[in-house]
């Protein structure tokens, strides 16, 4: 049995966990403000909250309900457009009608629901801000200035919450949101008492992570799914420092990461890299892990993580091991792993003052699309001196690739124009891009050379005075 608060009710439902969200709110409850769309997670009509209590705190994030399994709701407080509303428009809804930024209204539930978790969240109430929290939203009718201003009116309501008021107290207090989402965090935890959630050692078997392309390759397979869920295991989400080194627990969503104070103090563009990755919901959905499992060879963190000599943790029931994320790919969707086994855990190296780090994509739209070609780097310098190389490339070859003989060339380094010839060169000797969808084989060979200049544009700033490139 799955059981959580879906608005102000407590369910239970005997479906099988891979039963999607979207379908039970619909079919099973009725509840038809969120809509059918794309069902690959692109267009956003279904977006959904779902709050869950983390670390003494009630937090919620914006969901596609296409994609998300209901064993990945266990004990948590899925939130419908239904479960915002009221006698009269709240504020967020308002400000869509004063607006004018629904036509047909189809895609306005989701528009709705993702405003909602912009007020729910701890960001800075800032314009930029709102709009990147609808980026997992598609509307066909109105053009999105009407729904820009929209999302400027959200923030300027924000902007009166004082920094010592919980973003869901300021929410509750001001008619954002209704009243009963103040008694939410009790009755959830009254909930997790009654049953406690398995730990990441409980079992071996398959795993399913966020489903974020799972359910888009294999939704009627994922259907019938019964076997256990990582957004259950309520200690592997965490990101946390150990010593000199990060650990990352196998559920971490990409967002765990963006949040992570770990992540922020050690890599500031961090989260510039993320804006790269998808959309919010997505982003807040889809698992580290999964990412690496998936296998693709343009996977965005797969190609960052390569480049941090990333290591896994790998277990099946009582037994563990550890493999280096550059040994995981045997080929073209081959994994050096058995089908029991599961990552349980990511660790790498933290950056030092000598390190520098970088992350590029080049995808035929800015947001939201699969990269052509990606590329990250990893250097230690002593001075202008290249002590230690590491760059990984994606989309030029049928893995994830580490350019190791690229690597290799740079350690021992003092970078110069000469060198970056030889590297850009010998760069090409390690990749066999295809000609596909996401461009010709000749245009990735150009891509990923760009892509190597503006790695040490950021690297070595000087550069762009010198203008050695």
């Amino acid at each position: 049995m799955i059981d959580f608060l879906l608005n102000e009710l407590e369910v239970r439902t005997a479906l099988p966990g891979g039963t999607t969200l979207l379908d039970y709110v619909r079919h099973d409850q009725h509840l038809t403000g969120t809509k059918i769309g794309c069902r690959e997670g692109d267009c956003g009509a279904c977006t959904v909250l779902i709050g869950e209590c983390h670390q003494g705190e009630l937090r919620y994030r914006s969901h596609t309900s296409c994609l998300t399994p209901l064993g990945n709701v266990r004990h948590k407080h899925v939130v419908t457009v239904e479960g915002i509303s009221g006698p009269e428009l709240n504020p967020v809804q308002q400000a869509m009608v004063d607006e004018s930024a629904t036509q047909c209204g189809f895609c306005t539930p989701g528009f709705v629901m993702s405003l909602a978790g912009f007020c729910l969240s701890q960001q800075a109430p800032t314009c930029q801000n709102a709009v990147a929290a609808v980026d997992g939203n598609i509307c066909r009718c109105t053009g999105y200035k009407s729904i820009e201003r929209a999302a400027a009116r959200v923030a300027a309501l924000l902007e009166r919450r004082p920094a010592d008021v919980p973003a869901l107290a300021f929410a509750t207090q001001q008619n954002l949101l209704p009243a009963y989402f103040a008694g939410i965090q009790a009755r959830l935890t009254s909930l997790a008492a009654a049953e406690a959630l398995p730990t990441a050692t409980a079992h071996s078997g398959r795993y399913v992570g966020g489903g974020t392309d799972l359910y888009v390759q294999r939704h009627d397979d994922m259907r019938g799914f019964t076997h256990h869920f990582t957004y259950e295991l309520a200690d592997a989400r965490s990101v946390l420092q150990v010593e000199h080194d990060c650990l990352i627990g196998g559920s971490a969503t990409v967002t765990d990461l963006l949040e992570s104070e770990v992540m922020r103090a050690y890599f500031p563009d961090f989260r510039r890299f993320m804006r790269l990755v998808s959309s919010t919901p997505i982003r807040n959905m889809a698992t580290v892990t999964g990412n690496f499992v998936n296998a693709s060879p343009i996977g965005d963190l797969t190609i960052l993580f390569l480049a941090l000599d990333a290591t896994l943790v790998l277990r099946d029931g009582p037994q563990t091991r550890e493999l280096p994320l550059r040994q995981f790919y045997q080929g073209y969707k081959q994994l050096a792993k058995t089908e029991s086994e599961s990552i349980t855990s990511i660790r790498f190296a933290l950056p030092t003052p000598a390190t520098r780090f970088n992350f590029e994509k080049v995808s035929k739209r800015t947001h939201l699309d699969i990269a052509s070609v990606n590329s990250a780097v990893c250097l230690t310098l002593e001075g202008e001196h290249i002590t230690a190389a590491s760059i990984s490339a994606g989309g030029v070859g049928p893995v994830p690739l580490l350019l190791r003989e690229t690597s290799a060339f740079l350690t021992g380094k003092t970078f110069s124009e000469d060198v970056l010839q030889e590297v850009l060169t010998l760069a090409q000797t390690e990749i066999s891009p295809i000609s596909d969808a996401r461009g010709t084989a000749q245009y990735k060979r150009l891509l990923l050379g760009q892509l190597l200049k503006a790695h040490f544009l950021a690297c070595f700033p000087q550069l762009r005075e010198e203008a050695v490139l």
